[in-house]
Parts: C-alpha cells; structure tokens; sequence
C-alpha cells in the first residue's frame, strides 16, 4: 500500500484554471450548486451544515495565478437560511450534466483552508443519483477534511448498506507538514473491481468489490460527476467556535481526470 500506481494514464478531460483574475468558472465544464440545500428537499445538505452557496465573485472565482478560491466568509446581512439568518457564505461546484468521469483516475491539486468547522470536499456521485437517491446512487470522497486537524485527511466511499458511518472510509496522516500550507495531490483511481486513493502519489486506502458487496449492492461500476466545495459547520467538524478563521480559501491548482491506455 506504499508504493505508486504502474498503470499508464491518458487525459481524457482537465481544467487548469488559468484565466484573469475575478473571472467565472468554465461554464462548459463546471455549474454551481446554491442555496443551503432547501431548493433541493435538502435543507442544510444532509448534515446540518451552515453555509449558503453562492456564485458570488467573492466566494468563487480565478485567482489570476491558475487557481480556483472558494472563499467561505460571514454572510452578508438579508441573507435567510433553514435555521434562520444565515451564518456563512461559501460555494459548490459541479460537473453534473457537463462530464462523467467513466473508471478510471481523478486528480486535483489542492491547497485546504484550516479553522474548526471548516469542512473542504473532492468528491463525486454516481451518474443516476437524482434517480436512484442517495446512497443507492453511489458516493466517492476522494478527499475530504476536517478544519480542526489541518494534517489529516479522509477518503470514503458510500453505497447501499454502507453509508454515513460507511465503514469504507480511512484517514491519511501527513508525515510532515500540513495540508493548509501548501498544496497536496488527492486521487481516486477505480474500476468494477477496486477503488484506491492517494495523497500526493501514493497509495494510503484501497477497497475491493467483494468487501464492499458483504454490506450491499457495488457503486464502483459506473461513472461519476464531480464536486468540489468548502461547507462549514455541520456534523463532521461541528459549527466554527470562533467566526476569527474567516474568510477561508480553498485554492485549487488543478482537476484532472485520465483513463486507463
């Protein structure tokens, strides 16, 4: 589980974020995901997180230097939330109707916020998950976070039988350094048979067809779209104690995705 993938990749699709600094997302390849989750039948998305997701400039846009902010801030007033008056401010993105990434590998580059109740995400839901609901349609974290421990990341995979408290989920501990210093490269690489993450190139959790099938029906054999947020509060890393982490900024150097050759 230490040593590096040997497969031979092919890009198949990528963006690499250059543009002027201030400008939008690539509208062919990225949407946004906003509100705090009620327009959807999802209020608080799942997890009673705190943020509203917006498309404002000043919580997504290019940096003018090849990279991607999500800016988690307080919200501005006049903003309503499920739970009143909301708190925070931040953004999702999507790649939902634009790309499926079919088996193969999924990169990104990543430089993470750090501040309690900072909850950064790379992810991905199976294609049908607007038809089959929640677990059933299949969920891959490729890397996700919690603002609280700057060194440590998790990665999980979520499916009918295993999900919430998936017992499919692990956490990689930096060596040295820490995630909200510098960037760092998370990646999932999957077919019908496996799943396997890494951090900055190697290797720290892989899971099988057949341990996965002793909970319920595989998720792997299919392709995802692909998610990138900055959620604050909520169940994973609780609600910030303190509003002095703010604002928080998610930069992303690049998302790549391959296919096997």
């Amino acid at each position: 589980m230490s040593t590096p993938s040997t497969t031979t990749w092919t890009l198949v699709w990528s963006d690499e974020f250059d543009g002027v600094a201030g400008a939008r997302i690539d509208g062919t390849k990225w949407g946004y995901d906003t509100t705090d989750g009620c327009n959807q039948g999802n209020c608080g998305w799942g997890n009673n997180e705190k943020e509203y997701y917006s498309d404002a400039p000043d919580n997504i846009a290019l940096n003018g230097r090849g990279q991607l902010m999500i800016v988690a801030r307080r919200a501005p007033a006049g903003l309503t939330c499920y739970y009143g008056a909301c708190r925070y401010r931040s953004a999702k993105i999507t790649t939902r109707g634009k790309m499926l990434a079919v088996p193969g590998r999924v990169e990104g580059r990543i430089k993470l916020p750090a501040g309690q109740g900072l909850w950064p995400a790379f992810w991905m839901l199976g294609q049908n998950v607007a038809v089959t609901g929640w677990p059933a349609g299949g969920e891959i974290d490729i890397m996700e976070n919690k603002g609280s421990e700057p060194t440590i990341s998790s990665s999980a995979v979520h499916g009918p039988g295993y999900s919430g408290d998936t017992p499919f989920a692990h956490r990689k501990k930096l060596d040295t350094g820490s995630f909200s210093n510098d960037f760092h490269t998370f990646a999932v690489e999957w077919d019908s048979l496996h799943v396997q993450f890494f951090v900055d190139g190697i290797a720290h959790y892989a899971i099988t067809r057949e341990q996965v099938e002793r909970y319920g029906k595989s998720i792997l054999d299919q392709p995802f779209f692909l998610i990138l947020n900055l959620a604050v509060g909520g169940h994973f890393d609780g609600d910030p104690q303190s509003d002095a982490i703010f604002p928080a900024t998610l930069l992303v150097d690049y998302v790549r995705v391959y296919a096997r050759r």
